[in-house]
């Protein structure tokens, strides 16, 4: 009876250590992560991002090819006003493209190295791996890593990343704010590491042309974008396409008071960035015109309040200047782009969330973005930058009063 209790327990033993051995620490995959990255030379990914920055949440599709050594495209398309925004970056820089209206812009940037995204692989492995307080667990199908956000606003401050335990692709991220609300969720259909693109996959005038040509074809201004046309401009096509109407160009600085244009802070074109140093391009007459009412922010920072709002109009122009003081002191200039002429200055890309914006200026800093052909320009010589991000999120939804 003692020689089959002793051998029972030796079996037990055995298991249990066996069992050990088919799971992995968070060490493990850590170290795993790190060699993934390594070995990495290129990936497709595509899913859907949800903001819950407003009253209702947003959703955007989201897809993001990425090939050594730093060619990225990423496609942000509303679900809901079927708008659709590329930012490229090539030999030649880093692009936000507007196909639909012909416009691009050229930045001397280091995006994203200098500023991750939540759909970027490696901006997900560089939190796992760079929080030395990280939370794991290992669940049926995925680890799950509980870090800290490194993202560039202090309104985001944790985050959950599902990794699939076969490839560790990622299948889902949240996150959330300081009151634990989640913020930003991700939610991947798709990713495919080793993913092959066509030869001109990441170029500029491809990424232009392609959705114009489809959208021709159809009688309409939609078009697609190149990854959902034909292998010319990339690699597999996701079977739901992306129309890319909108007018998303964008111009610069903005006097703080008359919202009148000082020069603006990248460069533009009709249908292709200008070179550095080239004379001044303009950008191309919207299709578009006329009053659009006053887009109000749904958020300001606690002690400003509305001090006036101002609507322009001359020469058949449509502008609106908002005014604000307090605690900060800002404008928010809204008018619909027009053909003017685009100074070339530095500025860099800013994450929006559902679209790209340009940070401009020093003492007076100026972000410019723009939404359903309207652009907008908040400017201000103490306004933080994060408060900046969340005014321009809270705008996204709003209608003309």
């Amino acid at each position: 009876m003692r020689r089959i209790s002793w051998m029972l327990a030796m079996v037990l033993v055995l298991s249990a250590l066996l069992a050990a051995c088919g799971k992995k620490d968070a060490a493990a995959v850590v170290k795993d992560l790190n060699e993934v990255v390594g070995e990495m030379e290129s990936y497709q990914g595509a899913g859907v991002m949800t903001l819950h920055t407003g009253e209702t949440p947003q959703q955007y599709k989201v897809e993001v090819w990425h090939q050594k050594p730093s060619y990225y495209r990423i496609a942000l398309t509303n679900a809901k006003k079927d708008v659709t925004q590329i930012v490229l970056r090539n030999d030649e820089g880093v692009f936000v493209l507007t196909p639909s209206q012909n416009k691009s812009f050229r930045f001397q940037s280091d995006w994203p190295d200098n500023q991750g995204q939540v759909y970027l692989y490696e901006t997900l492995i560089r939190s796992i791996t760079g929080d030395t307080t990280r939370q794991f667990a290992d669940e049926k199908e995925t680890y799950v890593f509980d870090v800290a956000a490194n993202y560039n606003t202090h309104a985001l401050v944790r985050q959950k990343i599902w990794l699939n335990k076969s490839d560790y692709a990622p299948k889902q991220v949240e996150v959330s704010d300081s009151n634990a609300n989640v913020v930003v969720d991700v939610k991947f259909d798709s990713f495919k590491f080793g993913a092959e693109f066509g030869k001109d996959a990441f170029d500029m005038q491809r990424n232009m042309t392609a959705a114009t040509e489809e959208g021709n074809k159809t009688g309409t201004d939609a078009g697609v974008a190149p990854a959902e046309k034909t292998d010319d401009a990339g690699a597999q096509q996701p079977a739901n396409p992306q129309a890319a109407p909108g007018s998303e160009g964008t111009e610069g600085a903005v006097d703080g008071q008359t919202g009148v244009s000082e020069g603006a802070n990248q460069q533009g074109s009709e249908g292709a960035a200008s070179e550095q140093g080239s004379e001044e391009p303009t950008l191309a007459e919207p299709k578009e015109s006329g009053s659009f009412g006053v887009i109000q922010p749904t958020y300001a920072p606690e002690g400003v309040k509305l001090k006036d709002d101002q609507i322009l109009e001359e020469a058949g122009d449509y502008s609106v200047l908002l005014r604000y003081e307090g605690t900060y002191n800002y404008t928010i200039f809204e008018a619909r782009p027009q053909d003017r002429a685009v100074s070339l200055a530095p500025s860099r890309l800013v994450d929006l969330g559902f679209t790209a914006g340009m940070i401009s200026g020093d003492a007076l800093q100026t972000l410019t973005w723009t939404s359903d052909g309207v652009e907008y320009r908040i400017t201000s010589a103490d306004l933080p930058e994060n408060e900046m991000v969340r005014i321009a999120t809270s705008m996204q939804e709003e209608s003309g009063k």
